[in-house]
């Protein structure tokens, strides 16, 4: 099947599969669809729940020439996990960081930034986060109102360290395990992981609020401390990709937080009036990447009930 896409871009599916007993095996050379745009195109592959791409790009590419007019944003805002398999790849920050990923280098690149192809050769990543639909035109996209919720481990490069790797990997394990469970119970979504770190989606300010202070006390639990943000906006979603000015947000106020801490931003404590939570002011910050001064407020543990 083929056909065009809103701003030069197009689309083809033919996909495949293998199914041996419970083993599912797909081919990246036969693809569920292969979404094409100027010097560029993605092979997208569904298999087991997740979607992985294989991202090719020519000479001169670059993402805020042949992808920013067809999505209409100024900076891509998928977080993206893969690795590059041949040529160079460049990227370029909100916050005017620069560098350049070559072959055989796994990269984990944040919301809010640009990508080129860096000299003469064609580049190939895989992508097994953040491949699917980044370059869809916005509008095709359901867009709501959120609070989002980061967490991240504190000092968790130390804690690996002193661990080793196996014991390391089954404390991460139960970390990720504990936090999606409360998150669940507190009827949130748990949108993705990444070892250290969450992100959960909720459709209310007080009940994430709630949430983010479960969350803190059970790593706590656990002898492994987070930090948590959160921050409530629009935010537009694309089968399990998430992103928005609401979701850069969050994460830069989940960077602020101390271990231990639930910081929220000034829109999610407003949403939670009415609530039994308890708010103390942590002053005005600048957010990288975002425009002008916004306040921070800490919510103390004693201020909530138990409960949803």
């Amino acid at each position: 099947m083929v056909g065009p896409r809103e701003g030069g871009a197009e689309r083809t599916s033919h996909a495949t599969i293998r199914r041996v007993g419970r083993v599912l095996v797909r081919s990246l050379d036969e693809p569920d669809d292969v979404i094409r745009y100027p010097l560029g195109k993605n092979e997208v592959v569904r298999v087991g729940g997740i979607v992985v791409t294989r991202d090719v790009h020519q000479p001169g590419w670059r993402w805020d020439e042949h992808v920013k007019p067809i999505v209409g944003t100024d900076t891509c805002q998928f977080h993206h996990r893969g690795v590059v398999l041949s040529g160079r790849m460049g990227i370029g920050t909100d916050e005017g960081e620069t560098v350049i990923i070559s072959p055989n280098e796994v990269y984990d690149v944040a919301p809010g930034h640009i990508g080129w192809v860096e000299g003469d050769d064609e580049l190939v990543t895989i992508n097994w986060a953040g491949g699917a639909e980044w370059a869809a035109p916005a509008d095709e996209e359901d867009r709501s109102l959120a609070t989002v919720l980061f967490t991240d481990i504190v000092d968790s490069t130390r804690m690996a360290r002193e661990a080793g790797d196996a014991a390391w990997r089954h404390r991460l394990a139960l970390h990720d395990q504990t936090l999606r469970t409360i998150v669940t119970n507190y009827r949130g979504r748990a949108v993705e992981s990444a070892g250290d770190s969450l992100l959960a989606l909720f459709d209310g300010a007080a009940r994430a609020v709630r949430c983010g202070l479960a969350l803190s006390a059970a790593s706590e639990a656990i002898g492994m401390p987070i930090r948590v943000g959160m921050h409530t906006g629009e935010v537009t979603a694309s089968g399990d990709q998430v992103r928005g000015l609401a979701v850069h947000a969050a994460a830069r106020v989940m960077a602020i937080a101390g271990s231990g801490e639930v910081l929220v931003s000034g829109t999610t404590r407003e949403l939670s009036e009415g609530s039994d939570l308890i708010f103390q002011t942590r002053g005005r910050r600048i957010l990288k990447g975002l425009e002008g001064e916004r306040e921070l407020f800490a919510v103390r543990a004693e201020g909530a009930r138990p409960g949803l």
